[in-house]
């Protein structure tokens, strides 16, 4: 383990009460005295400051990512050195450039890797994506996915050159790789619409934005981001469908509600911001984040040869379209997102859903009103016009 804070224990939890035969044997950090409290508290044997040692150790076979945006490359490279397997906090990169010559690093020397998204491996996405699979929604048309909160919890991401950016870099990755599981991984991003600023916070870097993406297929994935909001932690997400729609409330709503005007509730869940009044608790945040069911996919993976359901190359997808959104940012424009390598669908033309009434007709919408009569709405497939017609 690489990195001894806020998200590496979030890893060694999720590790160490996963699949009951993995272990953690070394843990590397920057600090002696954060390194030592780590390696006492999930008891593991050998601990250092130095990544180059951490991941040359013998006992050492697959080395877990969780520093600092600016270490990520160092560190993947140090694997790729060592020959080890390597599993990366998201994003893989500060900036799409960045994330390709990591990916570039671990393809050619053969070594496995794994990006860590874990909140697409949350049970809800999980389902619905199954739901997609089957085509209960149709053909996806757009997928909104939103995550709020009043900021992170270290100094490093409030740093603009150490992070790579604001909320775009730390949350959009989130958001991105969320609608392209429910658009489809293969489907090409094509170009991005967004808008960011620094509302609140006395720094650098965006504390807010709102992007589009566009699709070749012509679906849109929208996402919302933001240092901002206050009340805590705000995951949803809402996908449309031709044939139906899925909204889910992944964290602020949790299905336990709790009241307390007294000493408190103690902790609540990642970013609550209080543990008075009304209060939303987490049953089981490693199963409802994800992080769980993501190193199962991962250990699984190495386990039995093949590739995880994340890859590097999806962090270098996430990191071009944050990267043309930061363009957008700046020029208030559509910008295009360049991607050296595409390895999915060539397609380009947009989809059309037309769907025929009768020989003559295309339905537009039926409809049963409050006063009982039901019609449809057809536009004539000669003439091209709009036309009303009572059924029943």
């Amino acid at each position: 383990m690489l990195g001894s804070g806020f998200i590496a224990r979030f890893y060694a939890d999720a590790i160490l009460h996963g699949r009951s035969r993995d272990s953690i044997v070394m843990i590397q950090s920057r600090s002696e005295k954060s390194c030592a409290q780590f390696a006492s508290e999930y008891n593991i044997p050998h601990q250092t400051i130095s990544i180059e040692e951490a991941v040359s150790h013998p006992e050492v076979d697959t080395v877990i990512i969780a520093l600092p945006n600016h270490q990520h490359e160092v560190a993947v490279m140090t694997c790729v050195k060592h020959h080890k397997a390597v599993l990366c906090t998201k994003p893989l990169g500060r900036n799409a450039e960045e994330a390709w010559r990591m990916l570039d690093a671990v393809e050619k020397s053969g070594v496995f890797h794994g990006y860590l998204e874990d909140l697409v491996y949350t049970p809800r996405v999980q389902k619905a994506r199954g739901l997609i699979q089957s085509g209960a929604l149709g053909k996806i048309l757009w997928v909104r996915s939103r995550e709020a909160h009043p900021g992170p919890h270290s100094e490093r991401f409030w740093n603009k050159e150490l992070a790579g950016g604001g909320a775009i870099v730390d949350l959009a990755c989130h958001c991105i790789e969320i609608a392209r599981t429910y658009i489809g991984k293969n489907i090409r991003p094509v170009e991005v619409m967004c808008w960011a600023a620094t509302q609140v916070k006395p720094i650098d870097a965006e504390d807010h934005a709102i992007g589009l993406v566009r699709y070749a297929d012509g679906s849109i994935g929208q996402f919302e981001v933001s240092w901002t909001f206050r009340g805590g932690r705000d995951l949803r997400d809402e996908v449309m469908g031709s044939e139906g729609t899925i909204w889910i409330n992944g964290f602020l709503r949790t299905g336990m509600e709790v009241f307390t005007s007294g000493t408190g509730t103690g902790y609540i869940s990642e970013k609550s911001e209080s543990d008075r009044g009304w209060a939303f608790p987490v049953g089981d945040e490693l199963n409802e984040l994800g992080y769980n069911h993501m190193f199962a996919d991962m250990f699984d993976a190495i386990e039995k040869s093949r590739m995880p359901a994340e890859t590097f190359y999806d962090g270098y997808i996430v990191n071009t379209i944050m990267d043309a959104a930061y363009a957008s940012a700046k020029s208030k424009q559509w910008e295009p997102i360049q991607i050296k390598e595409w390895r999915g669908n060539e397609m380009t033309d947009e989809i059309k859903m037309n769907i025929p009434y009768d020989d003559d007709h295309w339905l537009i919408k039926e409809e049963l009103t409050h006063y009982g009569v039901r019609k449809v709405i057809l536009r004539e497939k000669q003439s091209g016009e709009i036309i009303e017609r009572i059924i029943s």
